[in-house]
């Protein structure tokens, strides 16, 4: 490669590193643009195509069915190709596939089903552009800037999460909602050059472009035989699995919208300020964990925050209009404080047991088998919530809590675990 950050214990440093910063800003204007994305696409189907819940559901499914999908291969194409290159290509991609929605809208021509493309190919690419942008970190800053590189990065996410739905909803209130979709087109065109921009390449290390294909195969297996033999990282595959089954990026998400808008008679920019607050949840939860681990230990604070991740949801299902919709932000605020800690703390595990050689392949499994429900379980909480309704449906879910931490209570090896192995095993 052929730049790096010289090490320092001044972490300010990496602001003053040319490629980190072009990194970071690329990421911070994508994700910003994204979240806008992620809120304005059911907002425009029920405004705009007055879509039904199955519908909602399902266009939430597409935008993550290529995680089930192509999760495997994309990490080992991933491992061989510039991911560089693989970052400015895929912004450039969804650049230009986002934007046929508002020309099309422009032209009468928008529907249900163009969406539903629209969003599996950006699915897709953004599959690609999360597994490169991860794996793209080491080869720009040294080895021991990488966890304050990861931190800033992190920030980024929760900005944007915390701005994104908010800014979304004003746009929607003085915009076409369809054109609010133009600012993230805009937002992978910059990210895209500044991408360009860096300099820094990463080593050749994975297998050569003519191996066979059986290698692939070869590799796919090694990373799912890890997973799924070791009875930590199996647990926590199942809890994670679970967890986006139900909440937040499956059921949930497929039926929140929904019952926000037509429930609680909320206005779109009402919904994004409600979730802007919520999302403050998640920089809460980070904030505490240390301490929460310190005083409850590793394993207990895993399956707390596994039942905080989804047992809320009871208190959506029983908000009502006007104040519920404080009930709403609050309990979302508990769900990604309860997300943020989990997270934090299973990644961690993740990466502690686990040998280098086989990181890229663990992340990969993990992420085809966590991220896999996300489709289906939005798939299926848009259909049942036509079926049932959205607030029974509110209800069933949130009943469902304990379910997900079953699989952390049934593995000694984490229910008595008080703090993170000491290295890679």
């Amino acid at each position: 490669m052929d730049s790096k950050a010289t090490p320092t214990a001044d972490r300010r440093s990496l602001w003053r590193h040319r490629d980190f910063t072009l990194l970071w800003a690329a990421q911070t204007v994508s994700q910003i643009g994204s979240q806008i994305t992620f809120f304005a696409i059911p907002v425009i189907a029920l405004t705009v195509l007055n879509a039904s819940t199955t519908q909602v559901g399902l266009l939430v499914a597409a935008e993550t069915l290529p995680f089930l999908l192509v999760s495997l291969p994309a990490g080992v194409w991933v491992d061989r190709w510039d991911r560089r290159r693989i970052l400015i290509f895929t912004d450039v991609g969804r650049m230009v596939v986002l934007a046929t929605l508002p020309i099309a809208y422009l032209f009468d021509m928008l529907s249900i089903g163009l969406m539903l493309v629209v969003g599996l190919l950006v699915g897709v690419q953004t599959v690609f552009f999360d597994i490169a942008d991860q794996a793209f970190l080491p080869s720009v800053v040294e080895t021991e800037d990488i966890p304050a590189g990861n931190t800033r990065l992190e920030v980024s996410r929760s900005i944007a999460y915390l701005g994104g739905p908010s800014l979304g909803g004003l746009l929607i209130q003085v915009l076409i909602a369809p054109l609010v979709l133009l600012f993230n087109v805009a937002g992978y065109l910059v990210s895209a050059v500044l991408v360009s921009m860096i300099t820094s390449r990463p080593a050749t290390t994975g297998p050569e472009p003519a191996a066979p294909r059986r290698r692939m195969a070869t590799e796919i297996g090694e990373g799912l035989r890890f997973v799924f033999g070791n009875r930590t990282l199996r647990a926590i595959a199942m809890c994670t699995a679970l967890m986006n089954l139900i909440g937040l990026g499956g059921a949930l998400t497929a039926l929140l919208v929904v019952f926000a808008l037509n429930d609680l008679d909320l206005t779109p920019g009402t919904l994004g300020l409600i979730l802007t607050l919520g999302n403050a949840g998640a920089l809460l939860g980070a904030m505490v964990n240390a301490r929460v681990v310190r005083t409850l230990g590793l394993g207990p604070t895993l399956v707390g925050a596994a039942l905080l991740a989804v047992l809320p949801i009871l208190l959506i299902a029983s908000a009502g209009p006007g104040a519920g919709s404080l009930l709403v932000s609050v309990a979302i605020g508990l769900m990604l404080a309860g997300i943020s800690v989990y997270n934090i703390n299973q990644i961690s595990l993740r990466q502690a047991i686990t040998p280098t050689e086989l990181q890229g392949r663990m992340n990969a499994s993990m992420r085809f088998a966590v991220w896999g429900t996300l489709p289906l379980g939005a798939a299926i909480g848009g259909v049942l919530g036509d079926v049932f309704g959205v607030r029974p449906m509110l209800w069933v879910l949130g009943s469902l809590a304990a379910l997900v931490c079953l699989p952390l209570l049934l593995t000694r090896e984490i229910r008595t675990l008080r703090t993170g192995p000491a290295g890679k095993g």
